[in-house]
C-alpha cells in the first residue's frame, strides 16, 4: 500500500498548478491533502477530474481556511472528522479513515502564529490530539500523516539555533507536544529509516528559501510501533512543486 500526503496550500489553486497530474503520477492507494482552504463541496468540485477515487473532506467553519481531505481508491470501513473536543473541532483539521488493519489519521496541526500568539492554544490542542490518538490505538494500529507544524530535532530545519524558542514550529513547547504524541506508541517513519538524512518538506515563501533549501521538515508519517516492520519506504519528494510544501510518501506491505 502506498500513501502520499501533501499540504497543498489551497486545493483550488493547486489544481491549477497540476495537482491532479501529481496525484495520478504517484499511482498511490491514498492521497491525503492538508490546508485545502475550501468547503467540502468546493473540494469535490476541484477534484472531480480524478477517476477511480473516493474523496472525503473536513472543512473549517471559516471559509478559505485550513481543511483536510482523503482521496482513496478503496472505500474505507468508516470515515470520521475531528476529535470530539468542542474547542478544537471547528477548524477542519482532522479526518480519520478506518481500514482493515489500521486507522489513517490525516491532520493539519494549528500553527502557533506570528509572535507565538497561539502557542498556548497549540499546547492544549497537542494534548487533546495525543489523547485522541492514544484512544484510537486501543482498537487497532494507526498511521498519522500531515503537516504537524513542528520540526522535531535540529536536523529537521536549516537554521535551528536562530529559530529555537523564537519561531513558530520550533519551540520547546511544540517539540514537547510532538514528544507526547510519539509517546502514545508512534514512530517517526522517515527519521527511523533515514536517521542522518537532511531533507525538508516546507520552505518559507520569503527570501528564496526553497532555492537556497533553507527549509523545515514539518510533514510526517507517524506509525504505530506494531506497523513499523511493514514499512518499506518513507520518503520526502522535494522535487515536486505546486505548494510551499512538497509531498511525502509511505509504503508498507
Amino acid at each position: 500500500m502506498k500513501i502520499v500526503s501533501f499540504n497543498v496550500n489551497g486545493v483550488r489553486a493547486s489544481v491549477g498548478k497540476g495537482l491532479l497530474d501529481t496525484i495520478k503520477e504517484f499511482k498511490c492507494d491514498v492521497f491525503c491533502l492538508q490546508e485545502t482552504k475550501a468547503q467540502d463541496d468546493q473540494v469535490q468540485t476541484a477534484l472531480e477530474g480524478l477517476e477511480g477515487y473516493h474523496v472525503y473532506s473536513n472543512s473549517a467553519e471559516k471559509k478559505g481556511y485550513s481543511g483536510v481531505a482523503i482521496i482513496t481508491k478503496s472505500k474505507p470501513i468508516d470515515v470520521t472528522v475531528d476529535m470530539g473536543v468542542e474547542e478544537h473541532d471547528n477548524e477542519g483539521r482532522i479526518i480519520t479513515a478506518e481500514y482493515d488493519d489500521f486507522y489513517l489519521v490525516n491532520v493539519y496541526v494549528p500553527n502557533s502564529g506570528s509572535g507565538l500568539k497561539r502557542l498556548d492554544y497549540r499546547s492544549t490542542w497537542d494534548a487533546s490530539f495525543a489523547a485522541y490518538l492514544k484512544n484510537l490505538q486501543k482498537t487497532k494500529p494507526i498511521i498519522v500523516t500531515g503537516d504537524l507544524n513542528v520540526a522535531h530535532q535540529a536536523i529537521d530545519l536549516k537554521n535551528d539555533k536562530s529559530n529555537y524558542n523564537k519561531t513558530s514550529g520550533y519551540t520547546q513547547v511544540e517539540i514537547d507536544g510532538l514528544d507526547a504524541i510519539l509517546q502514545t506508541g508512534l514512530v517517526d517513519s522517515f527519521r527511523t529509516l533515514h536517521p542522518t538524512e537532511v531533507k525538508y518538506s516546507f520552505w518559507s515563501q520569503r527570501f528564496n528559501a526553497r532555492k537556497s533549501n533553507a527549509g523545515w521538515r514539518i510533514d510526517y508519517f507517524l506509525v504505530s510501533e506494531p506497523l513499523m516492520p511493514r514499512v518499506t519506504a518513507s520518503e520526502i519528494h522535494n522535487d515536486v512543486f505546486g505548494s510551499d510544501h512538497c509531498p511525502i510518501s509511505l509504503e508498507l506491505t
